[in-house]
């Protein structure tokens, strides 16, 4: 693999120089014609040690014996080692925490005089392998962010208290630095649900492609580009080869915004620098903007206390969650009411499931992460879970949508009214791919004919009242009242009665939500 990898970027470089031999003297031509041939020979017999080196030696000499051939020997290497990966689409287009710092006006700010804050990026920059310089523009972002979005950091450091154990451990594994942990607010805000309005989705903002390419599958019922854990594994490879390839992490955080291709463009059009501030001007501009909202949040970041930023009260901890792995499909709903889980927080641990649902498939490994209470529950109580599902899903008067991959062929039928926009835009693909999916010249639908579609967007509705919640009738006999207490939950409360089920307090005192109880409600606990 090595060795084609390299005959790959001989050909990329060789290529280059075939194009430009039309400018060049019959004997140049000659020259370079016996070297290429020589140096591709030597590759197919092995009669060279095919590595890196040579190939940039050789090619190098190629080149300047081109004489009139002006482009980068490293930008060239650069092309063809992304090209090799092709990780050619930007994850993300623009963001509303990015700010053009070009068009902010100067601030001042007493708590951060200029030479203060020179003093402290300077520290950033020695300890950190990234190039956070002064300047005037990124002071300026900074004290805008302090000035009009401080209250703002608060919410984002709780969040980041339950993302950031996760993303360190991950960027740890990789030996990536712990810094980009920061990334992910300027992408998301820390939002595992986010979409931009191009479609880039999750912590880490990827599209739908280049989520597809580290292994993030979209189904009618999961986005796994929404799932904290593998959005970060990808994320984590992503920036790992992006690396690979520049050698330089600040480039490697540009091409993660705006694709290798323009960060490469930019180096060629700065006259082959390698230095982001060198070549900030000739990258897109949301872009340009990218890399000094990462630098000021982590800034920020780093001086909260100073600023007097403090985190807002965060829902949980990482480390007071866990997963279990599926067995059977079940809902937010079952798993709230058996468990007393708070939907809320159901949503939070698992934002991956689209429809509030965790589908079970037999080559899937869909799990569900719990506070670890109710791991302890699930686990105790596996059997009368599912036999509780069984029994809800037996009341179930609308059946659930059928699970359904995103790149799973259909074949649509063309219906009266049917126009090729139409039918794109209801299965989220373009004209263009329809038409070279199914072989079209032209736009022209006939009703009755087939159309081969590979769907990206599929419908999902599904019925809000997709179970039936009537009230029965209450059991005969002698009962006793239970004061809740504070702290009480349906589960707590059902182990202080002998046989005696969440199921059966809900049922005898119409509960249909664990957001009904309060401190102070009177239950009515019948004897079996």
């Amino acid at each position: 693999m090595k060795k084609n990898f390299y005959i790959f970027i001989l050909f990329c470089c060789v290529s280059t120089i075939v194009f430009a031999q039309d400018e060049l003297n019959s004997t140049a031509k000659d020259s370079l014609r016996a070297k290429i041939n020589t140096l591709k020979d030597a590759v197919k017999t092995d009669t060279i040690k095919v590595s890196e080196a040579i190939i940039l030696k050789e090619t190098d000499t190629l080149l300047q014996d081109s004489l009139k051939l002006k482009d980068d020997v490293e930008v060239t290497l650069l092309d063809s080692l992304w090209l090799q990966e092709i990780y050619n689409s930007p994850l993300y287009d623009t963001i509303q925490y990015v700010i053009d710092d070009t068009k902010l006006v100067d601030i001042q700010l007493d708590e951060l005089p200029t030479e203060l804050l020179k003093e402290r990026l300077k520290k950033l920059d020695n300890e950190t392998p990234f190039n956070v310089e002064y300047n005037k523009g990124l002071e300026r972002l900074i004290k805008a962010y302090l000035k009009t979005r401080k209250k703002s950091y608060g919410v984002l450091m709780s969040r980041a208290q339950y993302y950031f154990p996760m993303f360190e451990e991950h960027l740890d594994k990789y030996d990536i630095p712990l810094e980009i942990k920061y990334l992910a607010i300027v992408e998301s805000a820390l939002k595992p649900r986010a979409k931009s309005r191009v479609g880039a989705t999750g912590l880490w903002q990827f599209m739908y492609q280049t989520g597809k390419q580290f292994d993030l599958n979209v189904s009618s019922y999961v986005d796994e580009r929404q799932d904290p854990l593998k959005a970060t594994e990808a994320a984590c490879k992503y920036l790992t080869a992006l690396y690979r390839i520049f050698g330089d992490w600040d480039l490697a955080l540009a091409a993660y915004n705006s694709g290798p291709g323009n960060v490469n463009k930019a180096i060629r059009r700065s006259g082959g620098k390698r230095n982001y501030w060198n070549i900030r001007q000739h990258l897109p501009r949301e872009t340009a903007g990218y890399l000094p909202a990462f630098y000021a949040t982590l800034y920020i970041m780093n001086y909260a206390d100073e600023h007097n930023i403090t985190p807002k009260k965060e829902k949980i901890n990482l480390f007071e969650t866990d997963t279990i792995h599926v067995k059977k499909q079940m809902t937010f709903e079952q798993i709230n009411k058996f468990l007393d889980v708070d939907i809320e927080m159901l949503k939070f641990l698992n934002p991956q499931y689209k429809l509030d649902i965790i589908p079970y498939r037999k080559n899937k490994n869909y799990y569900v992460r719990l506070p670890l209470y109710n791991v302890g529950q699930y686990i105790s109580n596996e059997k009368e879970l599912y036999a509780f599902i069984d029994a809800e899903e037996a009341k179930r008067e609308k059946t659930l949508p059928a699970y359904v991959e995103m790149n799973d062929r259909i074949r649509y039928r063309v219906r009266s009214g049917d126009y090729l926009g139409k039918i794109a835009s209801k299965y989220g693909v373009s004209v263009s791919s329809i038409k070279r999916w199914n072989g079209l010249r032209s736009n022209r639908l006939k009703i009755g004919q087939r159309l081969t579609i590979y769907p990206r967007k599929i419908n999902t509705s599904v019925s809000k009242t997709t179970t039936k919640k009537t009230s029965k009738p209450l059991p005969k006999g002698v009962y006793t009242t239970y004061v809740v207490k504070k702290g009480d939950s349906l589960w707590t409360i059902s182990k202080k009665f002998p046989n005696v089920s969440i199921q059966n307090l809900k049922e005898w005192n119409n509960i249909w939500s664990a957001k009904s109880l309060k401190p102070g409600m009177k239950l009515k606990i019948f004897k079996s």
